[in-house]
Order: C-alpha cells, then sequence, then structure tokens
C-alpha cells in the first residue's frame, strides 16, 4: 500500500486532480472520497465524471444516493455515490454496488458510513481544508492502483 498527500490551491486544483483520475479508472474500481462538508469531494467526482466524457455538470448524488452514468454519456460506467444519508452500513446493500462494479467504476462520498464493509481494494482519497485557503489531500492506494496512482502529472508533497 503506498501512501502520499499533495497541496491543492483551490477548487479548481481540486477538480484538475479528478479530471486525471478519470482515465485512469477501470472497471471494478472504487475511489473513496473521505472529508468534511465542503471539502471538494463533489468537485473531485465532477471532474473526473467530466473526464471520462460527461457534458455539463454532474448533481451531486446527496439525495439520489446512487448517481448512474453509463456509455455512450460517459466511456466506462461510473456510480457517483453519496452515502451521507445512510443510518447503518448494512443500508448500502439494498443499494447494489458490488453489482455495479461488474463493468464499472464507483466514486464514493462518505465511504466511512460502510463501516468495515468498505472495498479493501478502494483508492482512498482524503480532502481537507488547508491553513492556506486551499485543500489537503491525503492518499492510501492498494495495490491494484499503485501502477497508476497518484498520476504522473501530480508533484507529491516529500514525506515528512
Amino acid at each position: 500500500m503506498s501512501a502520499g498527500r499533495l497541496k491543492l490551491a483551490d477548487a479548481a486544483a481540486t477538480e484538475a486532480l479528478g479530471r486525471a483520475l478519470g482515465p485512469l479508472l477501470r472497471a471494478g474500481d472504487v475511489v473513496a472520497l473521505f472529508g468534511d462538508l465542503g471539502a471538494g469531494k463533489t468537485s473531485l467526482a465532477r471532474g473526473a465524471l467530466a473526464a471520462l466524457g460527461l457534458a455539463g455538470e454532474a448533481p451531486s448524488p446527496t439525495f439520489a444516493i446512487v448517481q448512474p452514468y453509463a456509455p455512450p454519456e460517459l466511456m466506462l460506467p461510473v456510480a457517483h455515490v453519496d452515502l451521507y444519508r445512510l443510518d447503518e452500513p448494512g443500508d448500502a446493500v439494498e443499494l447494489g454496488l458490488d453489482d455495479l462494479l461488474d463493468d464499472g467504476a464507483l466514486l464514493v462520498e462518505w465511504p466511512e458510513r460502510l463501516g468495515d464493509a468498505l472495498w479493501p481494494h478502494a483508492l482512498r482519497l482524503t480532502l481537507a481544508p488547508d491553513a492556506s485557503g486551499g485543500r489537503r489531500l491525503t492518499w492510501s492506494a492498494p495495490a491494484a492502483w499503485e501502477a497508476r496512482w497518484p498520476p504522473t502529472t501530480l508533484a507529491q508533497e516529500p514525506a515528512r
């Protein structure tokens, strides 16, 4: 498992990170987006969806919980998922998320609502406010992601 961190100057940099993520997605991938309200999870997901071909801005899936996208709208089936409103980790079973992984990928906001049920092969991205007004991204990339993440276009911060 690899880990790292990166400073994102603003919301545009967060969306650009998503645009770098989008082309890396494959069927079966899960990207777990951690962070408080307003941390940039939806902006990052919107960037990934745009990179995969979505025209226009993706709506937040807060009320729909699962917002699926499929070809020809995107190059790869992707479900943008917001688990904020789940009461119990077991409630996620009814959403059929595992079935969506057969031929697509998941971008999951509020993955901590799954408890121990979060997929072990998920790329874990955590966004947090930075004192300079930007955001700080930290990540944990399992073996399935090590050759793909981080994108070579990202300049990582040195380990401390």
